[in-house]
């Protein structure tokens, strides 16, 4: 019976999805990095080759003659066994999974893997075509009869609907997960976790030819129009803080989720005892030597931490669906602050980021921001206690940075994205907890405050490692906060923390706003500065204040040390605020009060659809430029187009070594700088508990 049935169309079915389902499951679990952190996840993973196979190869069972279903059935069979193969290959290279465009531009792959791509093959790798050879074989050898009954249309139909109805409840299975999966594209490891290669590889041609066709319809008409007007912006500048940090090196700090609430917020425990949640970033907030903003927002969508690293390096939004670094990042031309740093100025540019390089794009995304130097989470040293689903903690990531940030040529500019302050906020290493947690009811908030204070604590350490190795002085250090950390949709439950009855949609917007520092040591003009801005303006401000001229650059922000900056804060969603009141959705709100005023003064609702406008178009402008890739045909800004193929982001410790070799005596990295001696021994870290301890003696 179980024979008979084998040796039919359909059983040669089940056997080609039978083996390539192994095939897929023997990738997931041996060549490809797929965290798995919950049982749901596990499940959805040994399900979701399924689908799609089952799909693909029921095309044959709809072919009646013989030979061509056999032939058709097994060329679907090896193609899939291809492209799975394919992605492994490419995977054990770049850690990332193939994309249509690089396959499209295969010549470009087989340029990256270069002469290594012969050392890439593992003995195993012959398992996935053995049984590619075997089923030949036995076709061949007429070991599997071929029987000549074609299926029935009617079954065949019914195998494709069954296909799809899995396929929706893996997709189904997969949102409840990981929600806005589709959406947001933030990883292709988590597109292949959760749908599998094939799923994957046809969302993946999906978006690629909806980009394409927007592209395609783009001119250099559409730059010319665009740009006139915006030059015809008001830009003045602040000659008190033009260049007035000229030549030094840029650091940027990560201050994941970070509400500017955090600011001088102290929380009280069950005794009643006051903790200052971020002690040392209040410390540089009120500086003299800092320029900090009190009504500084974020500007993100759903592209979150990706969108507003898109905001604060190129003056442009993210996409107002999705996220631009998953969907343009590896295709657009942009003039970024890494490449106009490099081009112009002659800063060494780094991104550190202790996660997956392939999250949010960023190994494709930063080469064409022009970094030179990317140090994801193969360069650093992960474990279970030292890391969590997002990377690496943030004490770790800071210290295990310093022996790739010693030996950057200086000037430099350095990202560092910390991530330990992230949703669900509740995973830090034991040796770290003892900060007092709340009681919201709500468990993902109640660790908030104390994943704060770790990062608190982190940045902290490496500011007196700054000190130590002799970098702080010829820095400029900026903090900001990427996006709100607890969600409109929870937020409320926080009211009875600032002692508030109730929590109205004007509470929702001001918790928007995140810290924003500017930290520049030996200078004492710093203030507490009560402009209203957002991350949009930060790279115009930025390199007025290191003295660049960016009148000629496309940037949609403004210097917010300019006199004359129209303090217009524009929301991805078409929300808006100013200094005198907020826009949401219709609605406008007294910044001092939080009164409704729709009806109290309908003059002021009248301004705000005037500003509603602008808003818009402002948003119209961002999105002309990414969507139709126009930088491609701007000239202007004096820039040469970012050459990707020069930047290795396997090989940078080799390359800044020899960097260092060649300059000699000329070498302006701290390395050198100390003596051909590293400074990591000058990082000093201790857990919250050794802390605590001497705090108690």
């Amino acid at each position: 019976m179980i024979k008979r049935k084998l040796n039919s169309r359909f059983g040669f079915f089940l056997l080609l999805t039978l083996l390539l389902w192994v095939k897929n499951l023997f990738a997931y679990f041996v060549d490809f990095d797929l965290r798995l952190d919950n049982a749901l996840q596990v499940f959805i993973l040994l399900i979701n080759p399924i689908a799609t196979t089952m799909l693909f190869l029921s095309i044959f069972l709809f072919i009646r003659r013989t030979k061509a279903a056999y032939i058709t059935g097994y060329l679907i069979y090896l193609l899939l066994s291809l492209l799975l193969f394919a992605n492994v290959v490419y995977y054990q290279e770049f850690t990332d999974f193939l994309t249509i465009d690089t396959i499209l531009g295969a010549g470009k792959v087989a340029s990256g893997l270069g002469e290594s791509a012969i050392r890439l093959f593992k003995p195993h790798d012959v398992l996935y075509f053995l049984d590619c050879i075997v089923v030949l074989a036995v076709l061949l050898l007429k070991k599997i009869p071929l029987d000549i009954r074609p299926v029935r249309a009617k079954f065949a139909f019914s195998v494709t609907i069954a296909s799809l109805l899995f396929l929706s409840g893996n997709i189904i299975l997969a949102e409840t997960s990981r929600p806005g999966l589709l959406t947001r594209t933030f990883s292709r490891d988590y597109l292949v976790k959760y749908l599998g290669i094939n799923a994957y590889t046809v969302y993946d041609g999906v978006k690629t030819y909806q980009v394409s066709q927007i592209r395609a319809q783009a001119s250099p008409n559409d730059m010319e129009v665009l740009a006139e007007k915006l030059k015809q912006q008001p830009k003045e500048k602040n000659p008190e803080t033009f260049g007035i940090a000229k030549d030094k090196n840029i650091i940027y700090v990560h201050l994941e989720s970070a509400h500017q609430f955090l600011i001088d917020y102290k929380l009280k425990d069950e005794n009643g005892v006051e903790h200052e949640v971020m002690p040392f970033v209040n410390s540089l907030y009120h500086s003299n030597s800092s320029f900090s903003f009190d009504n500084f927002y974020h500007q993100v969508s759903a592209g979150k931490t990706s969108d507003a690293e898109t905001l604060l390096e190129n003056s442009l939004f993210g996409l107002n669906q999705g996220s631009l670094f998953s969907q343009l990042g590896g295709k657009n031309t942009f003039n970024a602050a890494p490449s106009i740093l490099d081009q112009k100025l002659g800063y060494t540019t780094a991104a550190f980021h202790g996660n997956a390089g392939s999250f949010w794009n960023r190994n494709e995304t930063y080469k064409k921001f022009g970094y030179q130097h990317f140090f994801d989470a193969s360069y650093y040293k992960l474990n279970d206690a030292n890391s969590f689903q997002y990377g690496l903690h943030d004490k770790p990531f800071f210290q295990q940075s310093v022996k790739y940030l010693e030996h950057l040529q200086q000037p430099f500019y350095a990202k560092f994205l910390a991530v330990s302050n992230h949703y669900p906020f509740s995973e830090l290493p034991e040796a770290e907890n003892g900060f007092p947690k709340v009681n919201t009811g709500d468990s993902t908030i109640d660790g908030y405050f104390a994943t704060a204070n770790y990062t608190d604590t982190a940045i902290k350490e490496f500011f007196d490692y700054l000190k130590a190795s002799g970098l702080y002085e010829n820095s400029m250090i900026v903090l900001y906060g990427d996006h709100y950390g607890i969600s409109d949709s929870r937020i409320e439950d926080t009211k009875e923390l600032f002692g508030k009855e109730d929590w109205t949609t004007f509470d929702t917007i001001q918790a928007q706003k995140v810290p924003m520092i500017i930290h520049i040591p030996g200078q004492e003009k710093g203030e507490i500065n009560h402009t209203y801005g957002g991350q949009v303006d930060v790279l115009p401000t930025l390199l007025n204040m290191i003295g660049y001229d960016s009148d000629n650059l496309m940037l949609l922000g403004h210097d917010m040390l300019s006199p004359n900056k129209e303090e217009l804060v524009a929301f991805r969603n078409g929300n808006f605020v100013t200094k005198d009141y907020s826009y949401h959705k219709g609605d406008v709100y007294d910044n001092q009060t939080g009164d409704l005023l729709n009806f109290s003064r309908p003059e002021v609702l009248e301004e705000a659809k005037e500003l509603k406008i602008k808003v818009d178009e402002q948003l119209a402008a961002s999105d002309q430029i990414n969507n139709g890739d126009l930088l491609r045909f701007y000239y202007d800004s004096d820039l040469s187009p970012v050459k990707t193929e020069q930047f290795n982001y396997k090989n940078s410790v080799k390359t800044l070594n020899g960097i260092e070799k060649q300059l000699g005596d000329q070498s302006t990295s701290v390395f050198s700088k100390n003596g051909q001696r590293s400074t990591e021994e000058l990082y000093k870290t201790k857990s919250f508990k050794e802390y605590a301890n001497e705090t108690d003696k």
